[in-house]
């Protein structure tokens, strides 16, 4: 399926139905969206599927409604306090794909208009507690394509600031190249209500909160992370993909990168980048 992990359909989704699908998370990593790097890291796709199952597991025991179904092992279903060994298969609810039509240059988003329920919101939803050095934020600043008044602030800000209200930033999700945008647009692309556009940012300030305390214990800061939402077939809310993974978020140690990160530092300086 993609650079990271693969899927299995299990169970095509219906337009009212879900289907049902399985993630193999592999032990492959990628950078700067080049695809699959030609190096493997030993265990990576066994620690993504544990550790994103247990914060689906945790969420949903707070109300947070998610596509996680279990963990596969021995070809059975199960809950992670029921494994026996590490595995690296995850099931969940599939729901559909639809991807806007690329004409003349532009992504014909429409079909989003009348979609009731059931699909993959094709949005990417980040939150911010920090702006480590490398972050997007200081490459869209310099462009010009975000303000510092865009975020909440006064002037233009230091590597490393940290945010006293976590930012909850945007971007498209199922275009070749995904692209920062404003909530106005992401409303409109999506066909959110404005309702439904809250409820995306309350779910993710609730997700961070989680994430940033779980991984506090481990002396981890959450720098930032992404999550993605789709909707069940009575319109809620539903998280999808994964999350809380090295995968999906930023975490440094003492100010030292411990995801994806460390590996974007190193490949910045040489030649192939």
């Amino acid at each position: 399926m993609g650079s990271v992990k693969d899927m299995v359909v299990i169970k095509e989704p219906e337009v009212e139905k879900p289907g049902i699908g399985r993630f193999i998370f592999s032990d492959r990593y990628s950078v700067f969206d080049w695809g699959e790097m030609p190096d493997l890291i030993e265990g990576k796709g066994e620690a993504i599927c544990i550790s994103t199952a247990h914060f689906f597991e945790k969420l949903e025991k707070m109300g947070i409604k998610t596509h996680y179904l279990g963990l596969i092992e021995d070809g059975n279903l199960k809950k992670l306090n029921e494994l026996k060994k590490p595995t690296n298969v995850m099931q969940f609810k599939l729901l559909r794909v639809v991807k806007p039509e690329l004409k003349s240059g532009y992504y014909n988003y429409s079909v989003y208009e009348t979609m009731k329920g059931n699909f993959l919101i094709p949005l990417e939803i980040i939150y911010r507690n920090s702006l480590p050095e490398g972050s997007s934020v200081f490459r869209r600043l310099k462009e010009g394509k975000l303000r510092p008044e865009d975020m909440g602030l006064d002037r233009v800000p230091e590597p490393g600031y940290k945010f006293e209200i976590p930012m909850v930033d945007v971007s498209t999700k199922l275009e070749q190249k995904d692209r920062y945008i404003n909530w106005e647009e992401a409303k409109r692309i999506a066909g959110l209500s404005e309702d439904e556009v809250e409820k995306i940012k309350e779910i993710t300030l609730e997700i961070d909160r989680i994430i940033t305390e779980e991984t506090k214990r481990l002396n981890l800061f959450n720098e930032d992370g992404k999550v993605e939402f789709g909707f069940d077939n009575k319109r809620s809310l539903l998280l999808v993909d994964a999350v809380g993974t090295l995968d999906e978020c930023r975490f440094t140690f003492n100010g030292i990168p411990v995801s994806k990160e460390i590996a974007r530092i190193f490949y910045r300086n040489t030649d192939w980048y």
